[in-house]
C-alpha cells in the first residue's frame, strides 16, 4: 500500500548534492578497525568516536540520513543529548541497521545468508518509536569459482524482499543493499553478470511479495574489477558499465540508488560517482548518489585517536569527504578538493608535532 509519508522520506534521503552516511558497523567490526589504530575497543569509545561524527559542524549539509547500528541509536553526547535529537536538529534523517549478520548457507561452500528476519517487526516497531524512519539490511554476494549459485542469489533476495515489505508496513523506509564483493581477482565484465542477475532477482522478488517500489532506496555495488584481477578497469569504464547495468534492472519507480564503497579507496569512489554524473547525468531516471561507510569515516577515524585534541581534526577530515561526494553526486567533484584537504591536513600535522616538541 503506497504511503505518501514513506514516499516523502525516501525522495528526502536522495535530495540532490547530498548523499548518506553508514555508521552502522557493528561493536565487533567497530573494535578491530579501533585496534588496528591502537583505540581501545569499548563502548565509551564508540559512542564518543559516534558523537564526533554526528556532531561535525555543517555535515547537514551534504548528509540527508545516517545509519546507525542497535547501540548508536540508543546513545547520548557526553552532555546527554541523545543522537537522534542531534540528528533532528540538523535535518539527518535517522536510519537503522536491522540485519544481524551473514552466517553461511547451508550446503553451499563459501556462500553467505543475512539473518534477522525473526522477530524483525517488533525490533521495526522499537525504532520506530525512538525515532528511525528508514532501515538497511544487507546481502552478501561472493564471486568465485563456480559461484554465487542460483540458490544463494534467490534466498538473499527472497530475505532482501520480506525484510522491505516489514519495514514499510511498520513506516520504514527499506534501504535494500545486494552487495556484490569486490573481493577476488574477477574482471569487471564477471562483476557486470553477476551484479546484473543479483539486481534483477532482487527486483523479481520484491515485486512477488508486494513492495512498493517508490519506498525504497536501492544501495548497490558499483561494477568494477575484483581487488586483486591484475587488469583494472578505468573511472570511465566502471561508470559506463555500471550505469548500464543499473538501467538495465532497476525500474524507475525507485526514488533513488545510493552506492556502497564496496572497499575502494575513498578518493577512488569518489571519482567514479563524479564521472558516472559526467558521463550519464542527462540519462539517469533516479537519483545516483553515495551511502558510503569507510570511505566517508577512514581519514576521521586515523586522526581522532581518542584525544580532544583532535577532535576538529577529525571532523574537518569527515566533512571533507561529505563536501567531495556531495559534489560527485552532482558531477562537480575535482582532485584539486582532494589537494586543498592534503594541504590543510599537512599543515595540522606539523602544528601537532611542533606543539609535540614543546611539551
Amino acid at each position: 500500500m503506497s504511503s505518501p509519508k514513506l514516499i516523502a522520506t525516501a525522495k528526502a534521503m536522495v535530495a540532490s548534492g547530498k548523499g548518506i552516511l553508514a555508521i552502522d558497523e557493528s561493536n565487533n567490526t567497530c573494535n578491530k578497525r579501533f585496534e588496528k589504530l591502537g583505540i581501545a575497543p569499548t563502548e565509551e569509545n564508540r559512542r564518543t568516536y559516534r558523537e564526533l561524527l554526528l556532531t561535525t559542524p555543517g555535515l547537514g549539509n551534504y548528509i540527508n540520513g545516517a545509519i546507525l547500528y542497535d547501540e548508536t541509536i540508543r546513545q547520548t553526547t557526553k552532555d546527554g543529548t541523545p543522537f537522534v535529537k542531534v540528528m533532528n536538529d540538523v535535518g539527518i534523517i535517522v536510519g537503522i541497521k536491522v540485519d544481524i549478520g551473514v552466517k553461511g548457507l547451508p550446503n553451499h561452500p563459501g556462500e553467505k545468508i543475512t539473518q534477522g528476519l525473526d522477530d524483525l517487526s517488533n525490533r521495526i516497531a522499537e525504532y520506530v518509536k525512538i525515532g528511525a524512519r528508514f532501515a538497511k539490511w544487507r546481502a552478501v554476494i561472493t564471486i568465485g569459482k563456480e559461484i554465487p549459485s542460483r540458490d544463494c542469489i534467490e534466498a538473499n533476495a527472497q530475505a532482501l524482499a520480506r525484510y522491505a515489505l516489514l519495514c514499510q508496513q511498520g513506516g520504514l523506509v527499506p534501504i535494500v543493499e545486494p552487495e556484490v564483493l569486490m573481493d577476488g581477482d574477477h574482471t569487471i565484465k564477471r562483476c557486470y553478470v553477476v551484479t546484473e542477475e543479483v539486481l534483477g532477482t532482487v527486483f523479481d522478488q520484491l515485486h512477488l511479495q508486494g513492495v512498493v517500489l517508490e519506498q525504497i532506496i536501492l544501495k548497490p555495488n558499483m561494477v568494477i574489477s575484483g581487488k586483486d584481477c591484475p587488469q583494472q578497469a578505468s573511472i570511465p569504464e566502471v561508470a559506463k558499465a555500471t550505469v548500464n547495468c543499473l538501467l538495465n534492472v532497476v525500474t524507475t519507480a525507485v526514488q533513488g540508488v545510493a552506492f556502497l564503497s564496496g572497499g575502494q579507496s575513498n578518493e577512488l569512489a569518489t571519482a567514479h560517482l563524479n564521472e558516472m554524473h559526467v558521463r550519464f547525468g542527462s540519462k539517469l531516471p533516479w537519483s545516483l548518489t553515495f551511502s558510503f561507510g569507510r570511505a566517508m569515516q577512514q581519514p576521521a577515524l586515523e586522526l581522532w585517536k581518542v584525544q580532544d585534541a583532535n577532535v576538529k581534526a577529525a571532523q574537518s577530515a569527515l566533512l571533507h569527504r561529505a563536501k567531495c561526494n556531495g559534489a560527485a553526486s552532482l558531477g562537480k567533484y575535482s582532485h584539486e578538493m582532494e589537494r586543498s584537504a592534503e594541504l590543510a591536513l599537512a599543515g595540522y600535522r606539523a602544528l601537532q608535532s611542533q606543539l609535540s616538541s614543546q611539551d
